[in-house]
């Protein structure tokens, strides 16, 4: 897949709420996954497509419902590609949170080889 449709099915599939499938279908085994800072739930950067499964996992774990969540259309440039992601969710521990974030994906040999949020 070329990155625009790397890009493309990312979105439509977040669109739906079905990440695993994104990190199943997209995300190349060595793969990184990178947060804009450690915290006490992430470390900053996550090794592996297992391993951002896990992260994945665990986010989902600490969600107790998910009111929404909103996708920019995303914008290719080479072999990147960035996109908004707008989460209305109630957390189990902190209760409602709205949050936004950029989002930058690098794609190499037709696969996500990286990810990084900024918030």
């Amino acid at each position: 897949m070329t990155t625009q449709e790397i890009a493309n099915r990312l979105v439509e599939l977040c669109r739906k709420g079905d990440f695993e499938k994104v990190q199943t279908d997209l995300f190349a085994d060595d793969a990184i996954s990178i947060e804009q800072e450690a915290s006490p739930a992430f470390e900053k950067e996550t090794k592996g497509k297992a391993a951002i499964k896990e992260k994945g996992q665990k986010w989902n774990s600490m969600v107790e419902e998910m009111k929404g969540i909103t996708l920019s259309d995303p914008i290719v440039a080479g072999n990147s590609f960035a996109l908004t992601m707008r989460m209305n969710v109630v957390m189990k521990e902190r209760g409602p949170m709205d949050m936004t974030e950029l989002c930058v994906y690098k794609v190499k040999d037709g696969q996500i080889v990286s990810e990084e949020f900024f918030m």
